[in-house]
C-alpha cells in the first residue's frame, strides 16, 4: 500500500464532506464530523487526505503527549516541562481500529509497580497519539459502546483520564474526531449522534461522466500515485494556506445578535433536544464565516451550519430518516433577516480550493475515488422505479404469471402489505444464564463493566484490579519476601483480576408467520406493530436481529442477521400476506441460520421470537404431516438449548391455543400481543424461562 495519500483536493464532488472536515479544520471546536454513507463513497479516503491539509505542530521533544512549547500541559506524565524551544512535526492522523481494547485507547498503568513502588508507570494510548491531530474511527456504529463513551468523554473534555483502584493518570487530549460509518451495518445511540458536532450523508452518484472522472482519477493514483500527488500539489497547497488563514481570522469573527436569534429559533422550530445543537450551530456558523475570509456571520452560514448540525439530532429512533426540511428552514430564518442587505460578493472559492476543482475537474457533481461518486441520492432507474433494493416490493418472482392461489401454495390471493400499527413499549425478554457476547443491554453476561462478583487470576493482561483479593494473595507471604518496612511488597503472581457482570446484546431472530390465517388487515396490522415495537427495543438493547417470514409453500430468510434494525423494519413494512402456514419450514430455516450464526459469532447467544397463531397447515416440499413435522422442528430447537418465545397472534371468541403447544415444544413461554405491552397486567414475561413449567403442564393435562 502507497505511503502517499490521495490528494484531497482530487475527491471528486463530495462538497458536503469535505466541506464539514475542512471547518472542523479550521475550528476543532465544532466537535468532530460523523460521515454517513453506502460502502464504496471514498468516506475513508478523503478522511486519511485531511491530514496532509493541516499545519504542522510544534512539540516538546521527547514528549509522548505532544506537548506544545509555548504552554506545555501542567499534568502530562512526562513532565513537568520548561518553556523553550520545540520541534515542528506534521500532524498525526491516528486510526482506531474497532476490534481495540479499553488499555489501547486509553492507555496502560502499570499496577503492579504502583502498589509495590508507588511508581505511575504509564503507557499512553491512542488517545495520547492524537493529541492535536486527527483521531479517526472508521466504522464506529460497530465500536463497543463503552469506547464510544470514554472516545466522545475526552474529545468533549479535551483530557483523557485513566483510573485504576485510585490511582490516576489525566493528560490532554485534544483532536478532530471523525467517525464513519454504513448505516447498513447499525446505527449509534441517538445519545452518541449528538455528541458528533457535524453530521455528512454521502451516496454514490448515478451520472455516468461523474463516476468516469471518479475511475480515472482513481487508476491514476494506483498507477503513480507520487506523480498523482505532485499534479495536485499546488491545489492541496491552496487549500493548506486557506486553513491557516481561516483559523487566524476566526477570533475575529462576530457573532451578532441576529445571528444568535436565528440559531435558537431553528433549533427550537425543528424541536431539537438539548443546548448542544445551538452551541455546535454557533460555531459551524463562525467557522464559515471565517472560511469565507468575512468577519461576521450571514444568513447563508447559519443555514448551511443547521444542514449540517441538524439532521442527525432529530432523530427519536432508528426508523426515522435523516434529514432536514429545507422549506421549513428557509421559513424560520426569513423571520430573522440580516440588519443590513448583504452585498453583492465576489464569487467564494469552493471548500476544493480557489481554483476549482484541478485541472481534471469534471464540473459539478459528488464522487469518490474509492469506488465511487457520492453525495447526490441514488436515482430511480426508470418510472417507478424502486430507489434502493431496501425499499424495493418483495414480490416473488413470477406471482405475476402463476395464478395466485398456486403461487401461494393453495391458500388463496396474496393480499398487499398493510401498515404496522403504533409501536408500544414491550417487556423485558432475555436468554437464561450467564453468557459472555458483546457488550449490550439484555441478557446477564460476563462483561469488563459491571458489577464485581468475584476475583480470578488474570488471563492475560490486568485490566481491572480486584484489590482486595490482590492484598489478601500477597499477605500470607510478606514474612518471608523480607518485608521490613511498612510497603506491602507485591509480586505479579499475586494480582487478581476483578470478575464482572453486566449485560450483554444478544442474536433476535424473528419467524413471522405471514400466511392467510393472519392475513386479516387489522390483525396483522397489529402483529407488525408487535414486531416493530420489539425492533426497537432490540435496537436499545444493542442486540443484532434477523427476520425470518414464512407463507405458502416454504420460508425465506427476509434479512440476515444484522446490527440495522431498521432495515428489518423496512423488510417488514413491505411484507406480504396470503398462502397456506409452513409453520416447520419456518423454524428449520431458523435452525439453519442459528447454525450458521454460531459459527460465525459463537460467543452471541440467540433469542428467537416466534409471531403466529400456531396453525401449521403445510408441508411444502417436506412431505408428511405439518403439524407433526412443526413440533418435531420445535423440540429441535429446544434440544440445542435455543432460547425461544411464541408471540401468540390468536384472536377472536374461539381459540384454539396451538401457539401455546408450540411454546412448549420449544421450551419457552408463550405471551399474547397485549400481553407483550410492558404497561400490561397480564403475563409478565422477565425471562424466557418464565412459564415453562406451566406450559409443560398445562400441555400434560391436555394431551390426557
Amino acid at each position: 500500500m502507497s505511503s502517499v495519500h490521495f490528494p484531497f483536493s482530487a475527491v471528486v464532488g463530495q462538497d458536503d464532506l469535505r466541506l464539514a472536515l475542512l471547518l472542523n479544520a479550521v475550528s476543532p471546536a465544532v466537535g468532530g464530523v460523523l460521515v454517513r454513507g453506502e460502502k464504496g463513497t471514498a468516506k475513508s479516503t478523503a478522511v486519511r487526505a485531511l491530514s496532509a491539509l493541516l499545519p504542522q505542530v510544534d512539540v516538546v521533544p521527547g514528549c509522548r503527549f505532544s506537548c506544545a512549547p509555548a504552554a506545555p500541559d501542567p499534568s502530562c506524565p512526562d513532565g513537568p516541562h520548561q518553556h523553550g524551544l520545540g520541534a515542528l512535526r506534521p500532524a498525526r492522523m491516528v486510526e482506531l481500529p474497532v476490534g481495540a481494547s479499553e488499555d489501547r485507547l486509553v492507555g496502560a498503568l502499570d499496577i503492579e509497580r504502583a502498589l509495590a513502588e508507588g511508581v505511575k508507570a504509564f503507557e499512553p494510548g491512542l488517545l495520547a497519539d492524537a493529541h492535536r491531530g486527527i483521531l479517526y474511527v472508521d466504522e464506529v456504529n460497530l465500536l463497543h459502546d463503552h469506547l464510544v463513551d470514554v472516545l466522545l468523554d475526552a474529545a468533549a473534555m479535551g483530557a483523557s483520564y485513566v483510573e485504576r483502584e485510585g490511582v490516576s493518570v489525566r493528560h490532554a487530549a485534544r483532536f478532530l474526531l471523525v467517525g464513519t460509518m454504513n448505516p447498513e451495518e447499525g446505527e449509534l445511540r441517538p445519545q452518541l449522534l449528538d455528541r458528533f458536532g457535524l453530521t455528512v450523508e454521502v451516496a454514490a452518484s448515478r451520472e455516468p461522466a461523474q463516476r468516469v472522472e471518479v475511475v480515472r482519477r482513481r487508476l491514476a493514483y494506483e498507477d503513480d500515485p507520487a506523480g498523482f500527488a505532485t499534479r495536485w500539489a499546488g491545489d492541496e497547497h491552496e487549500v493548506r494556506a486557506r486553513v491557516v488563514a481561516a483559523r487566524a481570522l476566526l477570533p475575529k469573527v462576530s457573532l451578532g445578535d441576529t445571528a444568535l436569534l436565528q440559531i435558537a429559533a431553528t433549533c427550537a422550530g425543528f424541536e431539537v433536544d438539548g443546548m448542544r445543537a445551538d452551541i455546535v450551530m454557533a460555531r459551524t456558523a463562525t467557522a464559515l464565516a471565517a472560511w469565507a475570509g468575512r468577519t461576521e456571520v450571514r444568513k447563508e452560514d447559519v443555514r448551511q451550519a443547521a444542514l449540517l448540525a441538524l439532521p442527525h439530532r432529530r432523530r427519536r429512533n432508528p426508523f426515522d430518516a435523516p434529514g432536514l426540511d429545507e422549506d421549513l428552514l428557509d421559513r424560520i430564518l426569513d423571520e430573522f433577516p440580516d440588519e443590513e442587505p448583504d452585498p453583492d460578493p465576489e464569487p467564494e472559492p469552493g471548500p476544493e480550493g480557489p481554483d476549482g476543482n484541478g485541472p481534471d475537474d469534471s464540473g459539478p457533481g459528488d464522487g469518490g475515488p474509492d469506488g465511487g461518486p457520492g453525495g447526490t441520492p441514488p436515482q430511480e432507474s426508470g418510472p417507478g422505479a424502486p430507489a434502493s433494493e431496501a425499499e424495493a416490493p418483495q414480490t416473488p418472482q413470477g406471482s405475476e404469471q402463476q395464478p395466485s392461489g398456486q403461487e401461494n401454495g393453495g391458500g388463496g390471493p396474496e393480499q398487499a402489505a398493510v401498515r404496522a400499527a403504533e409501536p408500544f413499549r414491550t417487556k423485558m425478554l432475555s436468554v437464561p444464564g450467564l453468557g459472555e457476547g458483546a457488550s449490550g443491554r439484555r441478557s446477564r453476561a460476563r462483561t469488563a463493566h459491571g458489577r464485581t462478583t468475584g476475583a480470578q487470576r488474570p488471563r492475560g493482561h490486568l485490566t481491572k484490579l480486584h484489590l482486595a483479593a490482590t492484598i489478601q494473595a500477597a499477605a500470607p507471604h510478606q514474612k518471608a519476601r523480607g518485608r521490613s518496612g511498612r510497603g506491602l511488597v507485591v509480586r505479579k503472581d499475586d494480582l487478581r483480576q476483578a470478575t464482572r457482570e453486566g449485560r450483554e446484546g444478544n442474536l433476535v431472530l424473528f419467524v413471522v408467520d405471514a400466511s392467510g390465517s393472519m392475513a386479516a388487515r387489522q390483525r396483522m396490522s397489529a402483529v407488525k406493530g408487535a414486531v416493530l415495537s420489539l425492533l426497537l427495543d432490540a435496537y436499545q438493547r444493542r442486540d443484532k436481529v434477523g427476520l425470518i417470514t414464512f407463507r405458502g409453500a416454504g420460508a425465506q430468510l427476509a434479512l440476515p442477521p444484522t446490527s440495522s434494525v431498521d432495515a428489518a423494519a423496512a423488510r417488514l413494512e413491505q411484507l406480504p400476506t396470503g398462502g397456506r402456514t409452513p409453520l416447520a419450514a419456518g423454524l428449520l430455516t431458523a435452525h439453519e441460520t442459528l447454525r450458521i450464526e454460531r459459527l460465525r459469532d459463537p460467543s452471541r447467544r440467540p433469542l428467537l421470537v416466534v409471531v403466529t397463531d400456531g396453525r401449521a397447515t403445510s408441508a411444502g416440499a417436506l412431505g408428511g404431516d405439518p403439524r407433526e413435522l412443526s413440533r418435531r422442528s420445535a423440540r429441535m430447537l429446544a434440544a440445542e438449548g435455543v432460547a425461544s418465545v411464541v408471540v401468540d397472534c390468536e384472536s377472536g371468541p374461539v381459540r384454539l391455543g396451538l401457539a401455546g403447544v408450540l411454546a412448549a415444544d420449544l421450551g419457552g413461554p408463550a405471551v399474547s400481543l397485549d400481553g407483550l405491552r410492558a404497561d400490561s397486567l397480564a403475563g409478565l414475561v422477565k425471562n424466557v424461562r418464565t412459564a415453562v413449567t406451566s406450559q409443560s403442564s398445562h400441555t400434560n393435562r391436555r394431551a390426557a
